[in-house]
């Protein structure tokens, strides 16, 4: 198995099934270009629901010199806010991580839009958000 696959080896009885899903940001609908930009993570077993994201400015700039980059990063930030929960949530606090995760990756036709949703094994969904971070988007 390679470094660069998305599900790790190692024992199946500690690892739970997740979901996740790209975000990508699409500066030129009308182009179809896109670059990634954060990752959505659900784990229904560990009632966790994560994203984390990273914004690589200049190839956004390289897509669309008129980007707004200001606005791309505050719609990130609202979709790490989301699966936080709490009060930054805004209305989507009160629901659990699984309707949250489905809210998020509910097709849009925005700037930041999810991709298709895959599936793996894990026993840390945490350290897996981290890890599809670094390998799909960094």
């Amino acid at each position: 198995m390679s470094e660069r696959h998305i599900i790790r080896g190692g024992r199946h009885s500690d690892r739970e099934v997740f979901e996740y899903a790209l975000l990508r940001v699409v500066p030129r609908v009308e182009r179809g270009e896109c670059i990634n930009a954060g990752v959505l993570v659900y784990c229904r077993a560990k009632a966790y629901v994560g994203a984390r994201t990273h914004l690589d400015e200049a190839r956004l700039l390289a897509l669309d010199p008129e980007a707004n980059v200001a606005g791309v990063r505050s719609a990130l930030r609202a979709v790490e806010n989301v699966c936080a929960g709490g009060a930054s949530a805004g209305p989507a606090a009160r629901d659990d991580a699984g309707r949250r995760f489905r809210w998020l990756i509910a097709p849009r036709s925005t700037v930041v839009q999810p991709g298709p949703v895959h599936t793996g094994l894990t026993a840390d969904p945490a350290a897996e958000t981290e890890r599809l971070l670094d390998l799909l988007v960094r």
